[in-house]
């Protein structure tokens, strides 16, 4: 039976993330769907500002981009005359530090298509209709593990690793044994579907919401599509108040009863489905040789937006270590790391996301009110960071409150210049890539630059990078070092101007933009410590052949 490195089950949103950043890393990986057809959903509207950071990083943002729109204002009505318009992103503006100032709306499937075909470029296809119905975990003769895996058709698979990214009834969860402790609340209650109205019937430059005091609909164009629109609605109900079963015909009166359009204008009703507010927490996202992500380990009220994109951002933690354990380069327990950096962010998400469900909920009592309601500067996950981690090495004395970003913390952006060829880049550019990254700000930082390469050159896993004031002096400039000239990259990292005579900053950005050490750049032994712990002992280490580069 042959082994692969990482077998992933699920292939939604968090499962390809997951896929193509450690295909892109020489991984073997296999992903399997027990689906035979890859499901046409419409569940999540889209990335936000930090996924959209993440799927730059993997190469697709610009595809995403051109597949989706903006996100709409909201044009809200009460007894089916317009009372309101919100547009919770019109402030919201990409910066220096952050080049997504919003996310992006675009159907799920189409994402899941566009990182099935980055996938496919790595010669990896997603393997349908294979559900995973038995795990069991076994030692090698030569210490190393592996799990064996049961289908419920076809032989049996074997794996170093194994991911599951299968959603709220995940198999794999339920196989290891792992409690999804939380609630259900049966009278949250939306039916939910996609549907096509009349050509003309809506302006599809707006989100419409119907917010009545006997329900609501809510209609939201989808992108790419001519006539075709996200239905959400309160649910028809029978005589004792139980909710029914969405069918097309009770779209049509739920549209006939709330809004000024016929229900005949509702041609076609397709995906339907009723959604009940969950929130349910995995107690471990880590058993041996099998990891949860995205809603196999937490799922969470739908205001916000932030179901997919928690997942997505699982996967992106997840995947750099797994790649650094498999190349060899660092321990097994890189891993734990993952559930020890996850786990508190998807609690704080569930928190989040239940207070803005509580405000939405609150905020349609009154007329004008509606979902801009859930939407805050907390739901573009650019502030979540792991300040906590053990991965977060050092940092300022306590009571040392100085700008930029502290260890844990997500690096910020910032746009510069090549200062080989003057070409405009951003440093998220210089990060992308499955690598990590040394910065050095100021002359002093030279020498741990210099030590960093002669012990890592030559293994994609670490580059260096100087950052060079727009006074330094460039020449003998190293290959890929860049030019702060306007000051943005030191502003953002707080490294302030440092003059000729400053020491210097020198600050190691993990493979997933969180910065892992910031330090005075005489400290070199806090920047060796740490890529020891991640990447070994760089020249001694046995090299991973199977490195594949980033696709610029």
């Amino acid at each position: 039976m042959g082994m692969t490195d990482v077998l992933i089950v699920g292939a939604g949103p968090t499962g390809l993330v997951l896929a193509c950043d450690l295909a892109r890393r020489g991984v073997a990986v296999r992903i399997v769907d027990r689906s035979p057809v890859p499901p046409r959903t419409s569940r999540a509207k889209g990335p936000n500002p930090r996924s959209l950071e993440i799927l730059d990083d993997l190469g697709v943002a610009e595809e995403v981009l051109a597949a989706g729109s903006d996100p709409l204002p909201m044009l809200k009505y009460r007894d089916r005359r317009p009372v309101a318009e919100a547009d919770p992103w019109a402030d919201s503006a990409p910066s220096p530090d952050a080049r997504y100032g919003r996310g992006w709306l675009i159907a799920q499937w189409r994402l899941e298509g566009i990182l099935r075909d980055r996938l496919a470029g790595y010669g990896v296809r997603v393997e349908p209709g294979r559900e995973v119905v038995g795990l069991a975990q076994g030692r090698d003769g030569g210490g190393g593990g592996h799990v064996d895996v049961t289908y419920a058709d076809g032989p049996a698979g074997r794996a170093r690793y194994v991911v599951g990214c299968d959603g709220a009834h995940s198999s794999v969860r339920k196989l290891l044994g792992i409690t999804f402790e939380g609630t259900t609340a049966e009278d949250q209650v939306m039916v939910c579907g996609d549907v096509d109205l009349a050509d003309g019937a809506l302006d599809r430059t707006r989100w419409h919401q119907w917010f009545d005091e006997d329900g609501a609909v809510m209609l939201c164009p989808i992108p790419g599509t001519r006539t075709g629109w996200w239905f959400q609605a309160g649910p028809e109900r029978d005589g004792r108040g139980r909710p029914l079963a969405p069918t097309a015909d009770g779209f049509r009166r739920l549209l006939a009863h709330h809004t000024a359009l016929p229900g005949r204008a509702l041609t076609r009703a397709e995906l339907l489905s009723t959604y009940r507010v969950n929130v349910r927490m995995a107690d471990r996202f880590r058993a041996g040789r099998v990891l949860l992500a995205g809603d196999a380990a937490h799922v969470h009220a739908i205001a916000g937006g932030l179901g997919m994109n928690t997942g997505i951002q699982d996967a992106f933690n997840l995947g750099w270590k797994l790649g650094l354990v498999l190349a060899g380069h660092a321990d097994a327990e890189l891993l734990d790391t993952y559930e020890e950096e996850r786990l508190p962010v998807a609690a704080r998400t569930l928190d989040l996301t239940s207070e803005r469900l509580r405000a939405t909920l609150e905020a349609i009592r009154r007329p004008g009110g509606g979902l801009d309601a859930a939407i805050t500067p907390d739901t573009t996950g650019l502030g979540v960071g792991y300040r906590w981690s053990s991965l977060a090495a050092g940092g300022p004395a306590p009571g040392a409150e100085q700008p930029g970003p502290r260890a844990g913390d997500r690096a910020p952006d910032a746009p510069c210049a090549d200062a080989a060829t003057g070409e405009r880049t951003r440093l998220h550019r210089v990060f992308a890539g499955p690598r990590t990254t040394v910065l050095g700000f100021g002359p002093g930082s030279a020498a741990v630059l210099r030590e960093t390469a002669d012990a890592y050159g030559g293994d994609a896993g670490v580059r260096v990078c100087r950052v060079y004031a727009a006074h330094e002096d460039r020449a003998g400039a190293e290959p890929g070092a860049v030019v702060d000239d306007a000051g943005h990259a030191a502003a953002a990292f707080g490294t302030g101007a440092s003059g000729d005579t400053g020491a210097g900053t020198v600050v190691v950005v993990r493979p997933d933009h969180h910065v892992g050490v910031l330090a005075p750049a005489d400290d070199a032994r806090s920047v060796r410590e740490y890529l020891r712990r991640l990447h070994g002992t760089g020249r001694s280490a046995e090299r991973s052949p199977g490195m594949v580069d980033a696709v610029r």
